[in-house]
């Protein structure tokens, strides 16, 4: 039994409030705010208590989704209550942010007294919420680093893909009056995390992707899609299929509602789409990598005259000559005395900042084409600098984002609709690659 709900902006700032039962007091969000800064570390717990009341919240968009409750109701049933409430704000918002929040204050209060009912959760599904909400969606288009209109994110190079502006991810469910009925649109993203470690000899030492098929819905009906993966998509070793180049995952899971009648012969997956995001298939691959890690680093680091250290890096990008990485950043920790950095990079549009409170350098890379290389040469005034201060240099860590490319090899070979819509009905797909830990050794 729920007695509030509501969210908070990073810096405490009161975005969304509902008192469903009259028990707490309105500085009970005050109260959170303030047991959740006090805690040290970045990881405080998901339930707090104060007196007689319990506190459960989860963080998304870089927001706090509260809900308090004194009664000794279930943990998970609200954890999982909050995380489907940000998931319909985002589906009837199109983004999850802070300014998306205060522009559909109205939307998600409707939401809020659709899902519950003094204190008890009605329901969370898109489906049913749709024929109650009335609200349109003011759209904004907030800052993101996977928004790569500009330079061709969506779309890959095959006959069986079209491509489309970002923008289109995140267009609200709930658009204008005026425009229902005229976008019958459908969007499928495959989306990999790839963990990396590389030995200070350039071996590969640790490889990790964890990948999901998500999908967004916008069509009015829709009785069943059907997504066509690579022939030759295996899971583990001993299922190794077909003549081509073999895509393997160790491990992979199904969203409850996909059918996979059609699976283990031909490698399709079927479900019913109901309007807003879903995430259909989850997949991992471990301690191997297909092809060769997207980054290569040759690092030298060398004492010069005084008290200045050289760190010399090559960097090269290893990925297809057509393929793009955006939004690369290096990261290379500094002796803890450091006081100033001049640096000479190979290119204009790079940038490299010495970071005093970090103790690191951050060289930025906003455009990297496959097959080139990359150099930087940094000159770090260090104070006392000996033999024993080049042992703090590194280990270096990298993060990035590769769009229309997945590490291992996923495709989407076809998407079809069954009934077929008339005339206006789309179809788009979308693959992109980011970093979620990616160190070099040096």
């Amino acid at each position: 039994m729920i007695s509030q709900v509501f969210i908070l902006s990073s810096k405490g700032d009161h975005l969304i409030y509902k008192d469903y039962r009259g028990e707490a007091d309105k500085d009970a969000v005050s109260i959170f705010y303030e047991m959740v800064t006090a805690l040290s570390g970045d990881q405080p717990p998901v339930v707090m208590s104060h007196k007689d009341l319990n506190f459960i919240h989860v963080r998304q968009g870089g927001l706090y989704w509260v809900a308090s409750t004194k009664t000794d109701a279930s943990p998970f049933t609200i954890i999982e209550f909050l995380n489907r409430l940000a998931a319909l704000t985002k589906d009837y918002c199109g983004s999850l942010c802070e300014k998306s929040v205060r522009m559909n204050f109205a939307l998600i209060y409707e939401l809020l007294d659709e899902m519950v009912d003094y204190g008890y959760i009605q329901t969370t599904s898109t489906d049913i919420l749709k024929n109650f909400i009335q609200t349109e969606a003011v759209t904004s288009k907030p800052f993101s680093l996977f928004d790569l209109s500009n330079v061709g994110l969506f779309g890959a190079e095959t006959q069986q893909s079209k491509v489309a502006p970002s923008a289109a991810a995140t267009r609200p469910i709930m658009s204008h009056r005026s425009e229902q009925g005229g976008k019958n649109e459908i969007f499928v993203d495959v989306v990999e995390r790839i963990s990396v470690v590389i030995g200070s000899n350039g071996v590969l030492m640790k490889a990790d992707v964890e990948g999901e098929i998500r999908v967004k819905c916008y069509l009015p009906t829709c009785s069943e899609m059907r997504i066509g993966l690579n022939e030759e998509f295996s899971i583990g070793k001993s299922q190794l299929r077909g003549y081509g180049m073999a895509v393997r995952v160790d491990e992979c899971s199904f969203h409850q509602a996909v059918k996979l009648d059609e699976f283990d012969t031909y490698r399709i997956l079927k479900v019913c789409p109901s309007q807003g995001e879903q995430t259909l298939m989850q997949y991992q691959l471990s301690d191997e990598l297909p092809c060769a890690p997207p980054f290569r680093l040759f690092p030298t680091v060398e004492k010069d005259y005084g008290n200045r250290l050289l760190i010399f890096l090559k960097l090269r990008c290893d990925l297809p000559p057509k393929s793009t990485a955006l939004n690369v950043s290096v990261t290379v920790p500094v002796p803890k005395s450091s006081l100033s950095l001049s640096q000479e990079l190979s290119s204009p549009d790079q940038t490299a900042d010495l970071q005093l409170k970090n103790k690191a350098i951050l060289w930025s890379i906003p455009r990297f084409p496959g097959g080139a290389q990359l150099s930087a040469l940094f000159k770090v005034e260090v104070p006392g600098l000996s033999s024993a201060s080049l042992l703090e240099v590194g280990p270096v860590s990298m993060s990035f984002e590769l769009p229309k490319h997945t590490c291992t090899g996923l495709q989407i070979r076809f998407l079809r609709l069954s009934p077929t819509h008339p005339g206006l009905s789309q179809r788009w797909v979308r693959y992109v690659t980011h970093s979620d830990s990616y160190t070099i050794r040096i």
